[in-house]
């Protein structure tokens, strides 16, 4: 439609500039006396001055009326390539030539226009190939490039021993478990029964009490879930220990079938930390969970020595207007346990300490008999923003004891003086969200790791 209206225009622009080149003939003849055919008829008009100036009026009407739709493709025509632009150069010269050819005595012009060529501006571009991939060549390829970790066969894992040869490896002892799938209420079902053979506590921690007899006790989790442990009771001054304890895990059946079962046996210390005695991995794909059992298996070493304190959920809200810090003790979970009868009786205190001095500590109440505790209690301090700055926060877990001094749990350094990323990263969120609550888990620390990080730690007792 476009290249039919173009040629429509230059058309009707040709037969007006031809009518008024006749009127200009016409014209001229007259007046010389009678050479054309108007004369030669018999038949002579005279042409007057406003014939001539009513045919170029009319021509330029036409124009005029063509040059609004010749200015909308006036950006199309600018992006013809070189060759239409040499076309209609060609044009615009042959026709000055035509002119001046007129001038010579020449009778009717004849204007010769090429067509515009409208597909070149429409030519997709074609972009050049890609190199081939150049390959390192055989002298750029070294054994030294290749990380030789990766294919280092752990030894520690000893993946080829039996459960005989692993119990006369390491002789730490044997523990009894069942497995049992429920189906209808998709419930893992792990019982911890007995275990025996147990050694006797290591000489290795000075700080032992008794080194003749262990207290038992055992974590069961479900990797890599670690956060969800339990425990069962401590048996008191024995090696071969029975607890005869159910755990429930409500997990989907495809998905216990790619978990492993963890179970820890420690050796319960008021006076220490609690060692591991001896730890196994089982994993779920190759067992009947639908059938179930029961099976006796091979204590291994500990891989690493794990200071499991237990975590606790915190809330951290600022108001600048009021100048108040809101800490919300939210609940605690997995702690450690202090009591070898009931659990422990943990509560919180919360200390605000500016720079390395303390300034004020509040307290929970106490939670009877678990090591999961819920609070859900608020305390609060006044702060200006000024002090925030400056300011760090405290959170220590003690178990209470009635007749005797609170033993310690846990500790974490939020503030000023963190104990670590983590605590910093909880603490950068609340400054960038005022008057909005920021909750976040912390793993507790001992108070050893929080003095050698923290100067705010030390100015606790």
């Amino acid at each position: 439609m476009i290249k039919e209206f173009e040629f429509g225009s230059t058309s009707s622009i040709v037969n007006s500039s031809q009518m008024c080149a006749q009127k200009i003939v016409e014209y001229v003849c007259c007046q010389d006396g009678g050479c054309c055919e108007c004369c030669l008829n018999g038949k002579k008009q005279k042409l007057t001055k406003s014939d001539i100036q009513h045919s170029f009026r009319h021509s330029n009407s036409r124009l005029d009326s063509t040059s609004s739709y010749a200015e909308s493709y006036r950006s199309f025509r600018d992006r013809v390539e070189s060759d239409s632009a040499t076309s209609r150069t060609d044009s615009v010269s042959s026709a000055s030539q035509i002119s001046g050819d007129y001038r010579k005595g020449m009778n009717t012009p004849i204007i010769d226009m090429k067509p515009i060529e409208f597909w070149a501006a429409n030519r997709e571009s074609v972009q050049p190939r890609q190199g081939r991939r150049r390959l390192p060549s055989e002298t750029e390829i070294s054994i030294e490039n290749f990380q030789r970790d990766l294919y280092e066969v752990d030894e520690d894992s000893e993946p080829c021993l039996t459960d005989e040869e692993k119990l006369a490896k390491f002789q730490l002892g044997q523990i009894h478990i069942g497995l049992q799938y429920e189906v209808s209420t998709k419930v893992l079902v792990v019982k911890v029964i007995e275990s025996k053979d147990l050694p006797p506590p290591y000489c290795l921690d000075e700080n032992k009490q008794d080194l003749a007899h262990s207290n038992p006790y055992c974590k069961v989790c479900l990797l890599p879930d670690q956060k969800n442990s339990q425990q069962t009771s401590v048996q008191r001054k024995t090696q071969s220990p029975t607890w005869n304890e159910y755990f429930m895990f409500e997990i989907p059946f495809h998905e216990a079938q790619m978990r492993t079962l963890e179970i820890l046996i420690k050796d319960f210390d008021r006076f220490s930390r609690h060692c591991i005695i001896g730890q196994v991995y089982l994993p779920l794909a190759n067992i009947n969970l639908i059938k179930g059992g029961h099976m006796w298996k091979p204590l291994m070493p500990s891989t690493k020595e794990r200071q499991d304190l237990g975590e606790i959920l915190l809330s951290l809200n600022y108001l600048p207007s009021a100048g108040r810090l809101n800490i919300d003790v939210i609940k605690a979970k997995q702690l450690l346990q202090t009591d070898m009868i009931g659990g422990s009786d943990p509560f919180v205190k919360v200390t605000m300490v500016h720079f390395e001095k303390p300034i004020k500590t509040k307290k929970t109440t106490c939670k009877k008999n678990t090591i999961d505790p819920v609070f859900n209690e608020s305390v609060s301090f006044n702060v200006t923003p000024q002090q925030l700055e400056n300011t760090s926060i405290v959170i220590t877990v003690w178990d209470y004891n009635s007749k005797s001094r609170d033993d310690f749990v846990g500790r974490v350094v939020i503030g000023k003086y963190g104990t670590g990323p983590h605590e910093f990263t909880h603490w950068n969120r609340m400054l960038n969200s005022h008057r909005s609550p920021v909750a976040q888990w912390h793993s507790l620390r001992t108070r050893q790791e929080c003095d050698q990080v923290s100067p705010a730690s030390i100015a606790v007792p």
